[in-house]
């Protein structure tokens, strides 16, 4: 099978790293893999070097548009996939309008939140939905979003969760050590860990605010956040007028994520909105134990594996990372072998792939 995998871009985030995890299976188990991304350097890519990776350089103005456009409908017709599976807003939609003057046999249009930012995006989904064959999202909740919506036809969206390889995140106890000498802490010195690009939809004011509140008896909490995005300047201000700037460090991006989550104590999702949480997967994957906010199709991964607070709550948040912080290290033991457990049961990658895959040869 010849597929094409498209997205807006190969930053390092949860649906980036499912889709080029995604062309990596595919290649590994004989299909003819190509990944489109519209713009920018590729921060993530594939492992597989029989996976085709191509960069539409797409400008913002209607000519820049308009000439990767054409170039996309060049690869398409050149590589004549059996099945295109794009991924996230702007590509789902492009991809679709493209279908109006290119042959496309089958077209997946895959969503990975349920907030995709405006009403006009919504309504993009909308009107051309019935040019996808189906959609997918990453959890029930996100799906009934669009279906409540009607940004899908009744019943042409369907729920795929997203996996991790579980073998890439996995506990190591000398990466622990390694990362914690890097930081100049001791094992001693309760980490908390963020993941995530920094944008609204992480909602790290809500986080730092959190953590500017939080306090444990006989030790001084770090926070830790990986990740880069149009907030940082705005994230460190708030950081030093809260008083918590010399606690906190800004990572950027980082491409030892599974080593950060050994090193930590507790993960923190402090999100306003996800679709599934993929983060937060990977790092129960890690044997941590998670606080996060009930946002989303975050509730359907964490289980009773970890701690859920409200969502833009910073006073529940604190409350919930301090009674993490206050657990026994036996107790966390057993919570994120549990956390472990559980993803290994319903969320690894290879069921994800083969839910995929299933779809296209369904069609």
């Amino acid at each position: 099978m010849k597929v094409l995998l498209v997205i807006t871009s190969l930053g390092v985030g949860g649906a980036e790293r499912l889709v080029t995890s995604l062309a990596d299976r595919y290649a590994a188990i004989g299909h003819e893999v190509m990944l489109v991304r519209f713009h920018g350097e590729a921060e993530l890519c594939p492992g597989d070097p029989r996976v085709r990776l191509e960069n539409l350089d797409m400008r913002r103005s209607p000519m820049g548009v308009l000439v990767a456009t054409l170039r996309f409908r060049r690869l398409v017709l050149e590589f004549r996939p059996d099945v295109v599976n794009s991924h996230l807003v702007h590509a789902n939609i492009l991809t679709r309008l493209l279908r109006l003057v290119t042959p496309i046999t089958r077209l997946v249009s895959s969503a990975h939140n349920n907030n995709e930012g405006s009403q006009l995006r919504m309504a993009a989904y909308r009107l051309t939905d019935s040019l996808a064959d189906v959609s997918t999202n990453v959890s029930e909740s996100a799906v009934e979003v669009f279906r409540r919506a009607r940004a899908v036809r009744p019943g042409q969206m369907v729920a795929i969760h997203n996996g991790i390889d579980a073998r890439a995140f996995a506990y190591d106890a000398d990466e622990r050590c390694r990362v914690r000498q890097e930081f100049g802490i001791d094992n001693n010195t309760p980490l908390l860990l963020a993941v995530g690009r920094l944008w609204e939809a992480k909602d790290y004011p809500n986080l730092l605010q959190a953590f500017s509140l939080l306090e444990v008896a006989g030790s001084s909490p770090m926070l830790v956040i990986a990740g880069e995005g149009p907030l940082h300047q705005e994230l460190f201000d708030l950081a030093v007028a809260l008083g918590v700037s010399d606690r906190v460090t800004f990572l950027g991006v980082r491409q030892d994520v599974p080593a950060l989550m050994s090193a930590c104590d507790v993960f923190v999702l402090s999100s306003a909105w996800e679709g599934f949480g993929l983060v937060v997967a990977e790092a129960m994957s890690c044997q941590r134990l998670v606080v996060a906010t009930d946002c989303g199709g975050v509730s359907e991964v964490l289980g009773n594996a970890g701690i859920l607070v409200p969502a833009r709550d910073s006073l529940a948040l604190s409350s919930g990372l301090s009674r993490a912080l206050d657990l026994s290290d036996a107790e966390r033991t057993r919570i994120g072998t549990l956390a472990r457990a559980r993803v290994l049961s319903h969320f690894s990658f290879e069921s994800t792939a083969e839910g995929y895959l299933s779809l296209y040869e369904r069609m």
